[in-house]
């Protein structure tokens, strides 16, 4: 058969054959415009807005290098409270951690006597499950067998015996990257068949970027700010009932211990949220990485896994659910080595294996990350060496974010006008801030919310670093802004005066 003929029964692609022809590109100056553009790129990308590294951020590294460069400033240093970077704050490593996580990346330190015996087993362990028995090499796309193994371990033991399963657990990169893969299953449709996803307002900001990259629906429903952040299932009810006009309402979130919000969930609170999640067939997301940060007299982690476990059928058996967890929170702080994991109940198992395919995409997690994850859920146990000392370092980073936790409750509340709630877990408060009048009228001639203008003007006047409250949501006509506890205790309570004193001032000024 002749080649014109070949051609007409099977015409080439479109794209193909409009390679051949010349495309004229409008042309100014001798260039050509780029194929990449503000107009052309992916218009779910512009709508991101993460606020933990926005605008305040960046000004904020402004001014660092002002101050580099020997620029005057009625401040000496930019005190970073925006994020919940705790070894950035100056909180020092966990010793055990460091010294399994060193003993994996340079093994011929296993012969120097500078190392534990239980350090150096567990790095042999994890080395001997390694691909050619080195921290280097690729692992499963899921992670290391033998990490998901204990984790696994770790899971029933911190649930009272309940089993898990480690084909259920997959470790990732940081718990972020984990909840956008299970994001990233759950998002489909069209109109009023896309995918609605209920998130609390506040929120950490993850949520809300992951939806808009993903084209989801968010839904917001309002955490009690007059009862210490407490979720209402009656809210629940109220935001999924308006949801349902505009699109089809998939899944819940739930971040507990809250972020930013501080807030820690009774047990009662829980059952009633998984009860809510099977009567509306709704997939449940918890969001548990302060889960060791629980600091309140008569507050309690409870994981919803094993509330749901203990609840029994039918909800044990049908209530799809995925939990996290990370490396970078709690009292180990381990943030740059983006280290997690998800364990998935009740998924159905075809799609977990399109997750483990959509996992494979990205080839695996860090494994170092997988290392200190290993770490945290088989930690050294009583009669191995490092036990002692591993305790004395958890326990003390732990007294010392309570206490800080208490120090900011108590210096905030002082000042007329900022009211704070009990920072009951996590490792932020989220104070609410009366703004005077003139205060939003100038805001509003700036074309900025009020309280990116009030976190603005403390920045360029005291250095401390705090992002809006617009950036993780609230109620109209009410402004917050998130600070961590993570600075250590005595710069915490300067940062803390000179806050209270600035606002105090900045009242003055726009009333």
């Amino acid at each position: 058969m002749r080649w014109g003929a070949l051609r007409r029964l099977h015409p080439l692609p479109l794209c193909r054959t409009m390679a051949n022809k010349s495309i004229k590109q409008p042309v100014v100056n001798g260039i050509r415009d780029k194929v990449l553009t503000m107009d052309t790129m992916n218009q779910s990308v512009k709508n991101i807005e993460y606020a933990v590294r926005g605008p305040i951020l960046l000004r904020a590294l402004e001014l660092e290098k002002e101050l580099q460069q020997g620029v005057k400033k009625p401040f000496k240093e930019i005190i970073r409270a925006n994020i919940g970077d705790a070894h950035a704050m100056g909180q020092k490593p966990i010793t055990f951690m460091r010294q399994v996580l060193a003993l994996c990346q340079y093994p011929d330190l296993l012969s120097s006597p500078s190392f534990p015996e239980d350090a150096k087993k567990r790095a042999m362990r994890i080395l001997q499950a390694c691909e050619g028995h080195s921290a280097g090499s690729y692992s499963a796309s899921a992670g290391i067998q033998a990490i998901r193994e204990d984790v696994a371990r770790y899971i029933e033991q911190r649930d009272g015996g309940i089993a898990s399963d480690p084909e259920n657990i997959f470790l990732s990169t940081g718990a972020s990257s984990a909840i956008m893969a299970v994001l990233s299953l759950l998002v489909s449709g069209k109109g009023k068949t896309r995918t609605g996803v209920m998130i609390p307002i506040p929120q950490y900001p993850l949520y809300s970027a992951t939806l808009a990259e993903y084209d989801a629906v968010q839904i917001n429903y309002y955490l009690d700010e007059e009862h210490q952040w407490a979720l209402d299932v009656a809210e629940l009810r109220r935001a999924l009932d308006q949801a349902r006009a505009h699109c089809q309402p998939r899944v819940l979130c739930v971040i507990n211990p809250g972020n930013p919000t501080g807030q820690v969930q009774s047990r009662e609170n829980i059952e009633a949220v998984i009860r809510f999640a099977y009567e509306e067939h709704l997939f449940l997301l918890a969001d548990e990485v302060y889960q060791d940060n629980v600091y309140a007299e008569g507050s309690r982690f409870h994981s919803f896994k094993k509330v749901l476990m203990e609840m029994g059928p039918p909800y044990a058996q049908q209530l799809e659910l995925a939990s996290f967890h990370s490396c970078s929170k709690g009292y180990m702080g381990e943030c740059g080595f983006r280290g997690g994991y998800t364990e998935v109940v009740n998924m159905d198992p075809a799609v977990k294996q399109q997750m483990l395919k959509l996992l494979s995409v990205r080839l695996c997690p860090p494994v170092p990350g997988q290392i200190l994850m290993d770490i945290v859920t088989n930690p050294p146990q009583p009669g191995e060496p490092s036990y002692q000392q591993f305790q004395e370092e958890k326990k003390a980073v732990l007294a010392d974010l309570a206490k800080k936790a208490q120090l900011t409750e108590e210096i905030l509340n002082k000042e007329p006008g900022i009211r704070c709630n009990p920072v009951q877990g996590a490792m932020y408060s989220f104070p609410r801030i009366q703004l005077p009048p003139k205060a939003l009228q100038r805001a509003k001639e700036l074309g900025q919310p009020a309280d990116m203008f009030f976190c603005i003007q403390l920045l360029e006047e005291t250095g401390i670093c705090v992002v809006p409250g617009s950036g993780f949501g609230q109620k109209d006509g009410t402004y917050h802004f998130r600070m961590t506890i993570l600075p250590p205790l005595e710069k915490l309570k300067i940062l803390l005066e000179k806050l209270s004193q600035f606002y105090a001032k900045f009242t003055r000024e726009y009333s």
